[in-house]
This record gives structure tokens, C-alpha cells and sequence, in this order.
């Protein structure tokens, strides 16, 4: 019925050899990858502000223009500039310094809401991870890097090689697979993913696996028909157990800045998201990114990626974002 197949060279690529995680915590590396961000968006603030003791409307015309060029989204924009408007109106503000400190503190409030995360029901066995999102997004080492840290935290992990469409996505997972001990379940390029990932739930049902983590293929979030093909794996994930998949995780890039907001809308359109990966946070200005999402969709972020190491993803804390943007301690 199912296949775990075995790669004909079992060694390990030297170009897909994790690099050792460096000897620092996690939020001086926040702080590293959210540079390009940080230098785009607050150091830049900083730099058109700088001088202008007097809190007035230019000064909130220059954070609102700033807040769009970090692809903060406009709804979220237009919250956090009428907040500050209301507040120097108010005269709850002295200068530009208390401005950027209630900029962070409202910044924060947006984001805290998102901050949710993935618990695993001890009452769903296998717990299922259905991972979607389109090509290139970072989806095949995102689930690679969760299935270390769940077995890491003893979690007996399988994974299923849904993205039949590429050899090269199934070859990855089993590396994947085989550098964690961790059993892939896999068939040929081009064979039905839904049948793949069926096979793969009968085949961890059977084994007592606590999770099962599933890919799919990629796919632009305007491929109708590629969609149909999401709504199917859940259906017949369904047949197994109605409650599956337990988790539809979409993982997004965050260096397309708006177009992950139109991504998220469409996928959640169509299978329902309910958690959210935001990866290559460290290559990319548009972190800003995060707050569109968290005003607009109110979808929890369960994850983000700030680096290519296994310890670069990490659940979000929505107090450390934001305090590592403004290249802050977190209280």
C-alpha cells in the first residue's frame, strides 16, 4: 500500500550540510536577520527624524511613509499612524522619542494576537501537519527543520513526499529523513500526491507515529486547479480521520512583501490555513510584511525563518519581533 522508499546514494550532499548553529541566542540572531529590515525601516526613520524635537504632523507623515515602505500594508499603516495622530492631539506625546517608543508599544499590540503556538492534540494520533505554499517559498526545509525540533522534543515524526511534481523536492525530504532518522514515505515523480499522502497517514497509524508532516506541491495561489488538488489531499486525509489535517501551515516568503498577503488570502480562501511560516525574514527589507498579515488575516504565525541553520526557526514571539527591529532587548 505504501512505500518508503531509499535514495540510491545514501550519503549526504556536502552543499545540504546544515551549518553548525552558532553560539549566540536566538534573539542576537533575530536581530541579524532582521538587519536589512531594521536598517530599511527604523534606522531610516531614525535618519528622517533626526534633529526634529518637535513632535508634529510632518514628523507622523514621515513614519506613515516609511511604515509603507516596509511593506507594512496600508490597513495596518493607517491603525498605527491614527493611534500616534490621537496621541499628539491628545499631547500624550513630548517629542519624537516618545513617538517611536508608542510606535513600538502599538506595534507590538498588532502583532500579539498572531502569536499562537502550534500545540500538538495528544488526542490525535497521528497529528497532521499539512504543509502548503508555492514554489520557492522555503517549504521543503521549513519541514525539515520542524521535524527535527518535534523529534527533538520526542516526538516520533514521519514525513510524506506530497510534492510529486519534483523529483528534486522528494530527494530533498529524504535527506531530510535520513539525516534526522526520521521515515519518509515517497513514490515516484509524478504520482498522485493525494494518494501519497494517504499512503503515508495509513502508514504512521500503523507505525504509532505521533505527527505526520505532509508536503505538497507548489503552486501559485491563482492555479484553480492546483488548488482543487489541495482540496482533495483534505478530503481524503478525511476519510481516515475526519479531523484531519489537524494543521493546514502555509508557509510564506517574506521578500515578495505584499504578494504573501494576496498568497495567504487565497490559500485560506481555498483550504483554510490555520497557521502560518514566515521564512527568509534575513534577505529581505519587507519584514514589514508580518503586520499586513496580522491586521488583514488574523491568521496565527506559528513559525519564522531568520537564517539557513536548523535553530533559525523558531516560534514567533510577537514582543521579540518587534524589539529586535528596533534593535531593542526584549523586556
Amino acid at each position: 500500500m505504501f512505500n518508503i522508499l531509499k535514495r540510491k546514494n545514501n550519503s549526504i550532499p556536502e552543499q545540504n550540510a546544515e551549518k553548525p548553529a552558532e553560539n549566540t541566542g536566538f534573539f542576537a540572531r533575530l536581530k541579524a536577520g532582521l538587519t536589512k529590515t531594521r536598517t530599511h525601516f527604523t534606522s531610516g526613520l531614525a535618519n528622517l527624524i533626526l534633529g526634529k524635537k518637535v513632535l508634529d504632523s510632518e514628523v507622523i507623515e514621515l513614519i506613515e511613509t516609511q511604515l509603507l515602505s516596509a511593506d507594512v500594508g496600508i490597513q495596518a499603516t493607517q491603525q498605527l499612524i491614527d493611534h500616534l495622530t490621537q496621541k499628539l492631539a491628545r499631547k500624550e506625546l513630548s517629542d519624537t522619542t516618545a513617538a517611536l517608543a508608542s510606535l513600538q508599544d502599538d506595534m507590538k499590540a498588532m502583532l500579539r494576537p498572531c502569536q499562537q503556538t502550534l500545540t500538538i492534540a495528544e488526542d490525535k494520533k497521528p497529528f497532521v501537519i499539512l504543509v502548503v505554499g508555492i514554489n520557492g517559498s522555503g517549504k521543503t526545509t521549513t519541514i525539515g527543520k520542524l521535524a527535527k525540533h518535534l523529534s527533538a522534543a520526542g516526538k516520533k515524526v514521519m514525513l510524506a513526499a506530497g510534492d510529486t511534481f519534483r523529483a528534486a523536492a522528494i530527494e530533498q525530504l529524504q535527506i531530510w529523513g535520513e539525516r534526522n532518522t526520521i521515515p519518509v514515505v515517497a513514490q515516484q515523480p509524478g504520482a498522485d500526491t493525494a494518494a501519497v499522502i494517504y499512503d503515508a497517514m495509513e502508514s504512521a497509524k500503523a507505525r504509532d507515529m505521533d505527527i505526520l508532516i505532509a508536503d505538497t506541491a507548489g503552486r501559485l495561489h491563482t492555479q484553480s486547479n492546483l488548488m482543487e488538488e489541495l482540496k482533495k489531499v483534505k478530503r481524503v486525509l478525511g476519510k481516515i480521520d475526519p479531523t484531519a489535517p489537524h494543521e493546514t501551515l502555509l508557509i510564506l516568503d517574506a521578500s515578495i512583501g505584499q504578494n504573501a498577503l494576496n498568497q495567504a488570502t487565497q490559500f485560506n480562501d481555498a483550504v483554510n490555513v490555520s497557521g502560518i511560516a514566515l521564512t527568509k525574514l534575513d534577505g529581505t527589507a519587507k519584514g514589514g510584511i508580518i503586520f499586513a498579515i496580522a491586521k488583514q488575516l488574523n491568521i496565527p504565525i506559528r513559525y519564522i525563518g531568520v537564517g539557513e541553520g536548523i535553530d533559525d526557526l523558531r516560534p514567533f514571539n510577537a514582543d521579540e519581533f518587534v524589539s529586535a527591529l528596533f534593535d531593542e532587548r526584549s523586556i
